[in-house]
This record gives C-alpha cells, sequence and structure tokens, in this order.
C-alpha cells in the first residue's frame, strides 16, 4: 500500500518520528492502528446508544445536567 502526503504533514511526521526515536513508517502505522480500533469503538458505541434508545431508555434533562456537574464542577 502506498499513501501520499502534503509536504507539510510529511515534514510533521518526520519531525516527530525523529522526536520519538522512531522511523517515520512506525509512527505512521501506530496512528493509522489507533483509528481503526478508534473507529471500531466508536461505532459500537453508537449501535448501544441506538439499541438503548430503541428499548426506550433516555436520560432526562435533570440526569443529564446531574452528570455534567459531577463530571465538570464548577
Amino acid at each position: 500500500m502506498e499513501v501520499d502526503f502534503t509536504p507539510e504533514l510529511q515534514a510533521k511526521l518526520t519531525r516527530l518520528a525523529a522526536e520519538q526515536g522512531r522511523a517515520t513508517q512506525a509512527v505512521v502505522q501506530e496512528a493509522v492502528e489507533r483509528f481503526v480500533e478508534y473507529d471500531g469503538w466508536f461505532l459500537r458505541e453508537v449501535e448501544k446508544g441506538l439499541a438503548e434508545a430503541d428499548r426506550g431508555e433516555f436520560m432526562d434533562h435533570e440526569e443529564v445536567r446531574k452528570l455534567v456537574d459531577r463530571r465538570y464542577p464548577g
């Protein structure tokens, strides 16, 4: 597989790899792996949420407010 990057992105990848003492290819591979894993996780979470909604499992406004206040006090 061959992937083309803009010169700016290639420079950023090269700089990042150098800072980490790694090969650019390794940095790109890790980034792609993280993206693929995250995308799979995100799609599974969306499906779970849709299934909950189909079952009528919703949080009301007050429950959402309490959740936000607990996570972000002040």
